[in-house]
């Protein structure tokens, strides 16, 4: 067989071999032996986590002084396996301990020689014919030895304890109460969740760094970033292929509680934005994750409710606040052009050449619409449907510069105007900029590319003086999948009318 300071060695058969009861032992000893070394070695004591029932330990609801052990499997420190299948009642008796004290519930595992044999014939050969592989679980006072037991729970007990129960808090459980803060966990390598399942919980994640980011650095508002945090930690825990149904729900949980406080931050300090109806889907979003978790029930659908709930959530606050999700293959922002170039471009006067270059950002004209000419307008397939109010304008006004600059658009509310634009390259950011009399601003508008929803156009402000401006909005690299893109513009402000006179396309160089 094997002994550690030489190694292991596994029986050979040969013809001929004149195989021994101690031969066919060390065969099953070698492979018993070689396991629990891969135990030890690639996965490390502890509960294997939601597997079953996770040998959660929780109070019967009797009012005594006995815990229910849930079914589920671990490891202890020598690489053994302890295997539970059916739910376990654990009674502790106050007597047996000198209270107050700490008393802990493990879990051993123990064999057990069975199916005892002999031969009437020659009674030297008996035997058992199997070792049974149990468990015990017990009630110990010295801290549990994570060599030989596995600790399953901890209960400080008082003198006057007439029964045991769960913890209110988890997280500080008081006398008396089930302490599951230090059960030690089995590590696992890798994820059993299906390929398509992490793939779109990579895009959930995206989505809301986009937003949660934005409203931290851009709005200000400071618990948005505990919220991001928390989504870029599992973002990477993710891309270490360490997320599965075993820990998803739990690492969850956490971002459950800094959304609610981060609900409770806008509504005490931005009354402007909690009191829209997208603010009040999203908090009922949460509350909604929050009691799903709390109910515990954790499979594929509840799988599927956290995704599409938060992906939503997401998408709520991308409305009110905007923000875009940024993804490894986008080309950075940075690159593209910063907030202070766009603030630059927007107020520029004189002509759009092929290449823009504003403070070391250049920046690579992909395609320009002249509207109301009508070889660019049909060139670019570009419509107005469906307008409560539409018509054609000429106007001489300036820029903030003083330049003085005539040109004709159209205006119209309601509906949507759509156009296609081609000469794109995908997977980097698109910079749209509108020409538009910004007398009367302060309208909101979505933009889709391709069909998808890529954020809000917020047009805020006016200026009765210098009326020209080119109102810029970027389109994310994850929307521009393709060399051409069909943008349309939705208004969402109620009678207020839009107005486009020329739209320009740029992408970083």
């Amino acid at each position: 067989m094997a002994e550690d300071s030489k190694g292991y060695k596994r029986i050979n058969f040969f013809t001929g071999f004149q195989t021994t009861a101690d031969d066919w032992n060390d065969l099953v000893k070698y492979q018993v032996e070689k396991h629990k070394l891969h135990n030890r070695l690639m996965h490390g004591p502890g509960v294997v986590p939601r597997v079953m029932g996770g040998l959660k330990v929780s109070a019967r609801g009797r009012a005594d002084m006995s815990v229910e052990v849930a079914p589920g499997y671990a490891v202890d420190g020598d690489g053994n396996e302890i295997y539970i299948a059916e739910p376990t009642i654990k009674t502790i008796d106050p007597g047996d301990f000198k209270l107050p004290q700490t008393v802990y519930v493990v879990a051993k595992y123990v064999e057990e020689l069975t199916d005892f044999v002999s031969y009437r014939a020659n009674l030297e050969y008996k035997g058992h014919r199997r070792i049974a592989e149990g468990f015990k679980v017990e009630a110990i006072i010295t801290e549990p030895d994570i060599t030989r037991e596995i600790e399953l729970c901890r209960v400080f007990m008082t003198k006057d304890v007439k029964r045991i129960t769960d913890a209110k808090d988890g997280l500080e459980p008081k006398p008396n109460e089930i302490d599951l803060r230090f059960v030690p966990v089995a590590g696992v390598v890798g994820s059993t969740m299906d390929p398509k399942a992490l793939n779109e919980l990579a895009d959930v994640l995206q989505g809301a760094k986009g937003v949660y980011s934005h409203m931290y650095s851009k709005m200000r508002i400071l618990s948005a970033g505990n919220v991001n945090g928390a989504m870029n930690s599992l973002d990477m825990l993710l891309r270490c292929n360490l997320v599965d149904e075993r820990n998803l729900y739990d690492l969850f949980a956490s971002i459950f509680g800094m959304q609610e406080e981060l609900i409770a931050d806008v509504e005490d300090n931005y009354p402007q934005y909690s009191a829209k109806k997208e603010f009040a889907s999203f908090k009922k979003h949460v509350e909604l994750l929050q009691g799903m978790h709390q109910e515990g029930q954790f499979n594929q659908e509840t799988l599927t409710n956290v995704m599409g709930y938060q992906k939503k959530s997401t998408e709520n606050l991308q409305t009110i606040f905007g923000g875009k999700a940024v993804k490894k293959k986008v080309e950075s922002a940075a690159k593209a052009a910063d907030e202070e170039v766009l603030e630059k471009i927007k107020v520029k006067s004189d002509d759009f050449g092929d290449v823009i270059e504003i403070d070391g950002v250049k920046l690579r004209r992909a395609d320009m619409i002249d509207v109301l000419d009508k070889g660019s307008e049909q060139q670019h397939k570009f419509r107005i449907v469906d307008s409560k109010d539409k018509y054609r304008t000429r106007q001489k006004l300036k820029y903030p510069d003083g330049v003085i600059v005539e040109d004709t658009g159209v205006a119209y509310e309601g509906g949507y105007a759509e156009w296609e634009i081609s000469n794109v390259t995908p997977n980097k950011d698109v910079l749209m900029f509108i020409r538009m009399d910004y007398v009367k601003g302060d309208w909101e508008a979505e933009i889709l590319a391709n069909g998808k929803k890529t954020g809000t156009m917020v047009c805020s402000g006016d200026d009765r003086k210098f009326r020209w401006r080119n109102w810029p909005y970027r389109i994310p690299a994850e929307y521009v999948t393709d060399t051409f893109l069909t943008i349309r513009q939705s208004p969402v402000t109620a009678e207020r009318d839009l107005n486009l006179y020329r739209i320009w396309f740029y992408q970083p160089q």
